[in-house]
């Protein structure tokens, strides 16, 4: 990194710490590349930017919009879209259980907000940019449960019941990133059918582009292809 300047993201929903923390690792020398509340904009100015870290607040207000968001389900996007970012957890919650869940969620460190100055956040970015992994003082968690874990697909509900099983294995193959050929392919159709069902995705889930489709579909839990 020393001949890179270090680039981060930031999902923060408070205004005012948010804008902190850009004023602090710009003036520490990073170029903050996204500063945003919701995970919309912030996902599609981190695929544009790709940056080193993504400091993620763990518990977002929801928007109308954005409903199943939360700090949680990005933490997984970061994982399964951008495994190159290193999501730093900046949160005010304690649990030792929601700590680990953070952790088998692809984050790379956690933090207590209460207990941590500018020089800490800055110190704690250039640490994970460098691969360390960091939790809260005073806290200790076994190695072995840092890993990833898959959660297990939740049943069918909200938006995902407004789509049929087809529309539900075609969003599932977008959510891993998979082209509309590949689609078609996989799933024995012609690739007027993907795109047809891709249309109604659309319109049923309200989405405007194929990123926010991908992230959405992450967030909802569908169901994804083991390989492609």
């Amino acid at each position: 990194m020393e001949s890179e300047r270090i680039r981060v993201a930031i999902l923060e929903d408070q205004q005012v710490f948010r804008e902190a923390l850009v004023a602090v690792l710009e003036g520490a020398g990073m170029d903050v590349v996204a500063g945003f509340g919701e995970p919309a904009p912030f996902f599609s100015r981190v695929r544009e930017t790709l940056p080193h870290v993504a400091l993620v607040d763990l518990r977002l207000e929801p928007s109308e919009r954005d409903a199943p968001a939360s700090g949680m389900s990005a933490l997984q996007c970061l994982h399964d879209f951008f495994p190159a970012v290193k999501p730093l957890v900046l949160s005010g919650h304690r649990e030792t259980e929601l700590v680990e869940q953070c952790l088998q969620a692809g984050a790379a460190g956690y933090l207590w907000k209460q207990n941590i100055g500018c020089a800490e956040v800055v110190e704690a970015v250039e640490r994970v940019v460098k691969g360390e992994r960091l939790l809260p003082v005073g806290l200790s968690l076994s190695p072995p449960s840092w890993g990833f874990q898959p959660q297990p697909e939740a049943p069918f509900r909200g938006e995902l019941s407004r789509l049929t099983p087809r529309e539900r294995e075609v969003l599932g193959y977008i959510a891993a990133g998979a082209d509309n050929l590949r689609i078609a392919t996989h799933l024995r159709i012609t690739e007027r059918t993907v795109k047809a069902h891709i249309t109604s995705i659309y319109k049923k889930l309200g989405s405007e582009n194929r990123t926010q489709l991908a992230v959405l579909g992450c967030q909802l839990g569908v169901q994804r292809p083991a390989s492609l």
